[in-house]
Order: C-alpha cells, then sequence, then structure tokens
C-alpha cells in the first residue's frame, strides 16, 4: 500500500462526513471538529453516510495526502454513529482498511522484562 509506514497514530471520525470533500477540508475538519492538528504526522480517517467508503488524511512530511477507497463487494465496519473520535491500533486500522472487523483484531502484548533479583 502506498501510504504511511511505521507506527502511526491512527484517529477515526465516528460520524460521517460529506464525502465531496477533499484534503484540505478533511483538513479543515481535523482541526474544527476533531480538534488536532492535521499536520502532526497522525492518520485521520472517515466515513461516508455509505459505509463502503473511506478517507484518510495525514501529512507525509512534504504535504498533505489523501486516500480514498470504496469496496466493490460488503461495507468497511465502524463504530457506532455519534459526535467524536476513537483511536485504532495499528493491526486494527490495517484490518479496517481491508475490510475486515476491526473490532475482533487483538494486538498481542508483550510481556515486561522479570525484574532482576
Amino acid at each position: 500500500m502506498i501510504g504511511p509506514t511505521g507506527a502511526v497514530r491512527v484517529m477515526v471520525a465516528t460520524k460521517p462526513v460529506d464525502f465531496r470533500k477533499g484534503a484540505e477540508g478533511l483538513a479543515a475538519l481535523v482541526r474544527e471538529t476533531m480538534k488536532a492538528d492535521p499536520f502532526d504526522g497522525a492518520i485521520y480517517v472517515f466515513r461516508a453516510k455509505r459505509a463502503d467508503r473511506i478517507k484518510l488524511v495525514y501529512w507525509d512530511g512534504a504535504g498533505v495526502c489523501l486516500f480514498a477507497k470504496r469496496l466493490e463487494d460488503g461495507e468497511f465496519r465502524w463504530p457506532k454513529i455519534e459526535d467524536g473520535t476513537m483511536r485504532l491500533s495499528a493491526t486494527q486500522f490495517s484490518a479496517l482498511l481491508e475490510g475486515l472487523d476491526w473490532k475482533r483484531v487483538h494486538t498481542k502484548e508483550t510481556p515486561a522484562p522479570a525484574l532482576p533479583g
């Protein structure tokens, strides 16, 4: 996939947005409704009223990027529609982009190292 790599913060707008908006319009929504900085390196995820469409906006260090995807068959799994945002892990984000149920994905926790003595 072309796009952000490495450890990133993923923020999901839980309320559908007007999908006619482009990168600048979505960046404005990040500032106004999510109260965040669209240039902070996080990925901001938006949904349309139709659950088969997704748009991401993020800063890659050189400019604002816009990624859009429409599933040919099926729907993206979305959180309950309400005002606000939620954070996804990198694993959950990957599942969301593939159209899988990200709520069923759990990140394996690394056990803390044993203390000497």
